[in-house]
């Protein structure tokens, strides 16, 4: 019996060591999916800047930003964080810029639908879990801890 035990634990320490060695890659695919939602939505925005204008005036209401000044921040955060993400560069950082305006993309728009909301949730999800985890060691962040780490001192 002791040994049937020995034997479910050694199985259950193998099973989490493996899922352990995918975590890397679940961080990089969801900084990939994560990167790519923000950023085509910043080169939408940037293709018709008309538009943008005008959504940003009629039916974002950023609270404490002028319209235009709103449309500038937003569409430039959606252009270079996403980029900090997929390199894992300052990815904390560029993870927590993205969760906040995924939120205030919420809620600058008035009646959102449950489709839309559900997505944001998901985004802000793979955001929170990026900010507190980190980038993971598939990242320059990494990479730059451990190159510093050789150093000596």
């Amino acid at each position: 019996m002791i040994s049937l035990a020995r034997n479910m634990v050694n199985q259950a320490e193998r099973a989490l060591r493996a899922l352990e060695a995918l975590q890397p890659v679940a961080q990089l695919a969801a900084r990939l999916y994560v990167a790519k939602v923000f950023l085509l939505a910043g080169l939408a925005k940037l293709r018709d800047w008309e538009t943008t204008l005008a959504l940003f005036m009629d039916e974002y209401h950023v609270p404490l930003l002028p319209p235009e000044l709103a449309a500038w921040l937003g569409t430039g955060a959606e252009l270079v964080l996403p980029l900090l993400l997929v390199l894992g560069l300052g990815g904390r950082i560029a993870a927590l810029g993205l969760f906040v305006l995924n939120a205030v993309a919420v809620l600058s728009l008035g009646d959102v639908a449950e489709a839309a909301l559900q997505q944001h949730i998901f985004w802000g999800s793979l955001l929170i879990a990026l900010v507190l985890w980190g980038p993971g060691r598939l990242s320059v962040d990494s990479w730059w801890s451990a190159a510093r780490a050789r150093r000596p001192a």
